[in-house]
């Protein structure tokens, strides 16, 4: 069974490396006897519904690149909700392709309790991706209230992001193709148009 694996990590700084899921993964489709195709990787949220690597899954799936997709579990492969994880689930289903979470195989005996079952799941991961974010807004408050200022840096304060933005604009890349390249955001993309040039 021809087979792809999707990994995503939330941060893109180093701090969170998507080779202990990759190395799991790929040992666990060598003993199905799977034939592995083709590794998707995003350094993303999983709230966004703009992850470079897993639109572009999507639309291999639509191809038949492979028939089932491996991921680690239901929250990395999205975290955007009930309606759009199913939604995706129910497109991969659409294009025949078989889907696997490494961390709940239970889902492929959940018979006609499946979509329940992902459904709740999803629901979960968005609770937690909600908790995250209450967590986060607590402590910028408190380091605000301490005379620290945090938060995400600007991606125009990063200099190897400005410069390869330059030089990728200079070639004329488009604003999709530079947001694949720098694994950024289209709407980043723009950000940067409008305070760079």
């Amino acid at each position: 069974m021809k087979t792809a694996i999707y990994v995503r990590v939330s941060k893109s700084d180093g701090t969170q490396d998507p080779e202990n899921q990759l190395r799991e993964l790929k040992a666990f489709c060598s003993k199905q006897g799977w034939d592995l195709v083709e590794v998707y990787v995003d350094h993303a949220s999983g709230k966004r519904s703009d992850r470079v690597n897993f639109r572009r899954m999507m639309t291999d799936a639509s191809k038949r690149k492979f028939d089932n997709v491996l991921f680690w579990a239901m929250d990395r492969f999205s975290r955007e909700g009930i309606e759009a994880t199913l939604a995706y689930i129910r497109q991969l289903t659409s294009y025949r392709i078989g889907f696997r979470s490494y961390q709940e195989p239970f889902f492929d005996s959940a018979g006609p309790f499946k979509e329940f079952m992902i459904s709740a799941f999803a629901t979960f991961a968005s609770l937690e991706r909600a908790r995250i974010s209450e967590r986060t807004l607590a402590g910028l408050a408190r380091a605000r209230t301490q005379g620290r200022i945090g938060g995400r840096p600007r991606v125009e304060d990063d200099p190897k992001i400005v410069k390869s933005f330059k030089r990728l604009r200079k070639g004329g890349h488009s604003v999709r193709e530079i947001a694949d390249k720098l694994e950024i955001s289209p709407t980043t993309v723009q950000k940067l148009i409008k305070v760079i040039e």
